[in-house]
């Protein structure tokens, strides 16, 4: 369990192939030997302590840097795309303690020497995980929604459905055989773009669902968003529309991701 005392901050880094090149310069380590999912204890940039593990939440290759000590849990990671390197912080939790700020800083001063690292804002990094089809909790899961109906019953082992020693299992494994009513799916909409809480609507006007996440997608150049629908909806293709400033707007269900993901899985 995390102190409530700590504060954590996330630092996020979009690069090009120039990721793995930006912190191989301050790791001793092969990189090309830490897969996806995988971490590895080792000092960066002369800074001892340091846990580096090849993952994120922008479906990019990339790492997370965790450095802690007694008053604070520092993040930083750095993630594969096109030839910018974008950075964003967030304090998630905090108190009125002072931080030592000194690796921290170190670290950071070192990243931006790069000239491929800019700093950028959480807006980047919520539009790349949407680009990649990857949830936001308290938008696109919660404790209403159920891994079947979003799309995430890859999230629950084999062994796990047969000893059902999960929370919600006895609602759960029944809906993996069964249908839902509800899919998550995801849109792309012309028009302006839509937004949380905007209203799905099948072809002739009936809401049949609600929108949790939506932007423009800097890749694709098109309106991207992701929601609920009823299950019959669902299917890949389905036209309907979406309802924006009381105007209704063509949508069609699309493939997730919409835009594919480059977890590194070795050479």
């Amino acid at each position: 369990a995390i102190d409530p005392a700590l504060i954590i901050c996330l630092f996020m880094l979009n690069a090009g192939p120039s990721m793995a090149q930006v912190l191989q310069k301050g790791v001793g380590d092969d990189l090309r030997k830490l897969t996806f999912m995988t971490s590895v204890l080792t000092p960066v940039f002369g800074i001892q302590g340091c846990r580096v593990t090849r993952c994120g939440y922008t479906g990019e290759d990339g790492v997370e840097i965790s450095i802690s000590n007694e008053c604070c849990l520092f993040t930083v990671s750095i993630h594969q795309k096109k030839k910018s390197i974008m950075v964003s912080t967030k304090i998630l939790t905090s108190s009125t303690i002072s931080v030592p700020s000194g690796d921290i800083v170190s670290l950071t001063e070192k990243l931006l020497a790069d000239s491929e690292v800019k700093l950028a804002g959480l807006g980047a990094r919520d539009s790349l995980r949407l680009e990649a089809g990857l949830c936001l909790y308290g938008n696109d899961i919660d404790e209403t929604t159920t891994p079947v109906e979003a799309s995430l019953v890859w999230t629950i082992g084999k062994r796990r459905r047969q000893a059902r020693d999960f929370p919600g299992a006895d609602i759960i494994v029944p809906q993996i055989k069964a249908k839902t009513q509800r899919k998550r799916v995801g849109l792309i909409s012309t028009g302006p773009p839509v937004r949380q809480h905007t209203p799905i609507l099948s072809s002739d006007g009936r809401v049949i669902g609600e929108v949790t996440s939506g932007c423009p997608s800097p890749c694709l150049k098109q309106n991207v968003a992701m929601g609920y629908v009823e299950a019959a909806f669902s299917k890949v293709g389905t036209s309907m529309q979406v309802e924006v400033r009381k105007k209704e707007v063509p949508a069609v269900v699309s493939k997730m991701p919409f835009v594919p993901t480059k977890y590194y899985m070795g050479q």
